[in-house]
This record gives structure tokens, C-alpha cells and sequence, in this order.
């Protein structure tokens, strides 16, 4: 069910923590002059339980992107070197998820500009919009706003100082964005790692009024014991 409203902006503003803003970069967001079309799939209407917000390493996604026009905002650096971005964030169901809801108003160019800095590809905005937000809120203003309070109220850890320890775990790298905010423990913090253990991903449990919740399984990802590495873009 979509219920997303400036109320709920609000109150998920309210009762987090004030803007951090440790972001390790600097964005210049590009001029953007259309929004890029995303084919909408089969929809899946569940109940909303709870949210994930999913944060990618970006030095391990653009690892072997540096060249590609697709990829120039996030990965030539032209714009700007980026740590963690965001991915999305996710509705929850109790088994599945929701997604591909039906979208009813349209996503501007300037709303996706706003966002670039946050999420630094149109395609992904558009597609998170389409893919995620549409079974949230009937606006893309009302998604973007909620996903920005919470990516504003995050501190992010110095994840290149951490790459450089010996013996660096799935744990360690969980442990140390619990250490940074107030409010979040190891259990609810996710990990992901690719085959190799790069660090491809944390992803963030919430509940449904946007509190921070134990992680299942799925989204817990790898252990703490397990051996990462975070791919510093060198």
C-alpha cells in the first residue's frame, strides 16, 4: 500500500538524528534534460512491513566501469569520487517484497538532477522510482524526500582507513557503521559481499515507521566472521 505523505517526511525527520553529512566526496551534480525510460514489469502488490535501504560500495562498482558512458557520472570522476551511495530504498514484505506498482505521475528531470549527488545515475533514479518508490507514494518528490532525510541522517565510517587493516571481516565492517550511529546495532545492519568478499553493499533494516529493526537472514548477508576486502578504486 502507497501512504508516503509530507507528514510522513516529516516525522521521519523529526525523530532522526541531525544531518550528518559525512560524505568523503565532491558532487556536482550534471545538467539533466530528460529522464531516461524504464520498461515497467509485472507488478507485485504485498502489504508494506518494513524497509531496506540498500547502500553501494562505489569504487567496487565502478572498479571496471571507469570508461563507460553509462556509468560517467558515478565512475569517470568528473563529477566527483564517491564511497557509498545509494542503491534504494526498498519496501518490505513479510515474505516478498512490493514492486512495479502503477505510476501515476511521472518523474522530472529535475527531480532526478536533485537526487544525482545521492545516486549518481539517472537510470537508477528512474528505475528505483519506478521499480520501488511507486509502491510507497503516489509522488517521486515524497520517495526521493524520505530516501534523503535518511541517507542525510547517516554517518558514514572511513571505510578507506578500515580497507587497510589485516584480518578485515564481514563484522567488522557491520560493527564499525554501528559504532558511527547512534540508534543502530550490528544485528541490523546488512553486509554483502561478492564471491571474491569485496564489499559490494551494506543494507540498512527499518521498520515500517522508519526505526531501525533487526535484519532477517536475506538481508543480513554474510557473516561476521567472514573475510571481506573493500575495493578502494586504486
Amino acid at each position: 500500500m502507497r501512504f508516503l505523505t509530507s507528514a510522513l517526511v516529516a516525522f521521519v525527520a523529526l525523530f532522526l538524528p541531525s544531518l550528518a553529512q559525512a560524505q568523503a566526496y565532491q558532487c556536482n551534480a550534471p545538467r539533466i534534460s530528460s529522464v531516461p525510460r524504464i520498461t515497467q514489469e509485472r507488478p507485485r502488490v504485498v502489504p508494506t512491513t518494513g524497509y531496506t535501504m540498500a547502500l553501494s560500495w562505489s569504487p567496487a562498482f565502478c572498479r571496471t566501469r571507469e570508461g563507460s558512458r553509462a556509468h560517467a557520472t558515478q565512475c569517470s570522476g568528473d563529477n566527483g569520487r564517491f564511497g557509498l551511495i545509494v542503491h534504494g530504498l526498498w519496501p518490505q514484505g513479510s515474505r516478498t517484497w512490493p514492486q512495479w506498482c502503477p505510476v501515476q505521475e511521472t518523474l522530472t528531470p529535475a527531480e532526478v538532477r536533485r537526487n544525482m549527488c545521492m545516486m549518481p545515475s539517472a537510470r537508477l533514479i528512474a528505475r528505483q522510482w519506478a521499480k520501488h518508490g511507486s509502491c510507497m507514494t503516489r509522488r517521486p518528490e515524497t520517495y526521493f524526500a524520505v530516501t534523503r532525510v535518511l541517507w542525510d541522517s547517516l554517518r558514514i565510517p572511513d571505510y578507506d582507513r578500515i580497507s587497510r587493516e589485516d584480518n578485515l571481516t564481514a563484522g567488522r565492517i557491520r560493527q564499525a557503521f554501528a559504532d558511527g550511529n547512534n540508534g543502530w546495532s550490528a544485528s541490523q545492519i546488512g553486509v554483502k559481499l561478492n564471491r571474491d568478499g569485496w564489499l559490494e553493499e551494506i543494507r540498512l533494516c527499518y521498520g515500517p515507521r522508519f526505526r531501525p529493526t533487526r535484519c532477517d537472514d536475506r538481508r543480513y548477508g554474510a557473516r561476521d566472521g567472514a573475510r571481506a576486502k573493500i575495493w578502494r578504486g586504486l
